[in-house]
């Protein structure tokens, strides 16, 4: 699929999508990075799977939205250091319909609809808000789905640490048929033990590692254009860390200090945004792609 709008249209609504999608994650100080991880993951399972190119940046963008929703999710629900009742995750539950309701006019709709929507369908029929079986979920929804449970099971969370990635898929395999499209999930599992997904699980985005803050706990995005000295905030508790950049390593060191508002406020990478929109563009929009930068070596275009 490919897009027929001006490519100086499309660019603008790809970033509001992203926007939208980066600060709703910046909400909630224990994601930090998933959107990216579950992008990454989606993109590589689908070009595992030999799809067209386009259908790849398709698939990689809606794992980027496939939370959209939880913008109308109460903060304490989303920041509970401890498992949800049963009233909580009823609320949870509401956000594919919430993105749904978010996306509504959006002229890119159609692109991340299915991931946004469905990624809580499951193959036994269980999952939600539908309760879709089979192959009646889309195919980019079954892909987000599968990827963004191994994100949650390998990334740390209130009321636990993450867990290995060899534990991960083999709860995968368990519930392979269940849970999860059982060709998809297998070639998850074969790609996690060749060690492909390696440089994806922990990260915020290429090369940068998860950074957990030395007061309490939660992540610490860390970007690339932050240097040794430079001073972040703890969105959960306002501590200030200073990075620390050594032999390659990156860490966090306590400075005592807290922030204010104006530290602690949510913050979008736009320098890792312009990149996801420009690898979308590529693939996307025909005056972006190869066939285009052919012709205008040829002079045709």
């Amino acid at each position: 699929m490919t897009l027929d709008l001006p490519a100086k249209v499309i660019e603008p609504l790809l970033q509001s999508l992203y926007v939208m999608a980066s600060l709703v994650e910046a909400r909630d100080p224990y994601t930090g990075g998933h959107l990216w991880r579950v992008s990454q993951f989606s993109r590589l399972l689908a070009e595992a799977l030999s799809l067209p190119a386009a259908d790849v940046a398709r698939i990689a963008l809606g794992g980027f939205l496939h939370d959209l929703g939880k913008i109308g999710v109460p903060d304490a629900v989303l920041n509970k250091p401890d498992r949800l009742n049963d009233e909580e995750y009823a609320l949870i539950k509401t956000h594919p319909e919430i993105g749904a309701r978010l996306l509504s006019g959006h002229p890119l709709a159609g692109l991340v609809r299915a991931a946004v929507v469905m990624h809580h369908e499951t193959p036994d029929g269980r999952g939600y808000p539908a309760g879709l079986v089979g192959e009646a979920i889309p195919l980019d929804a079954r892909i987000v789905g599968l990827v963004d449970a191994f994100d949650a099971m390998t990334s740390n969370r209130p009321y636990r640490r993450g867990m290995p990635v060899e534990r991960a898929l083999d709860l995968i395999a368990e519930q392979l048929g269940r849970q999860f499209d059982p060709t998809l999930g297998q070639r998850l599992i074969e790609m996690g033990r060749q060690g492909q997904l390696d440089p994806i699980v922990g990260h915020t985005e290429p090369g940068i590692p998860l950074q957990d803050c030395p007061g309490c706990g939660p992540i610490i995005v860390i970007r690339r254009d932050h240097r040794s000295g430079d001073l972040v905030y703890c969105r959960h508790c306002g501590g200030e860390a200073a990075v620390r950049r050594q032999d390659g390593r990156l860490s966090l060191e306590s400075t005592g200090r807290r922030g204010g508002a104006a530290e602690c406020e949510p913050e979008v990478d736009m320098a890792l945004l312009d990149e996801l929109i420009a690898e979308a563009m590529r693939h996307l929009h025909p005056s972006r792609g190869p066939l285009a930068r052919l012709r205008a070596v040829l002079g045709a275009g």
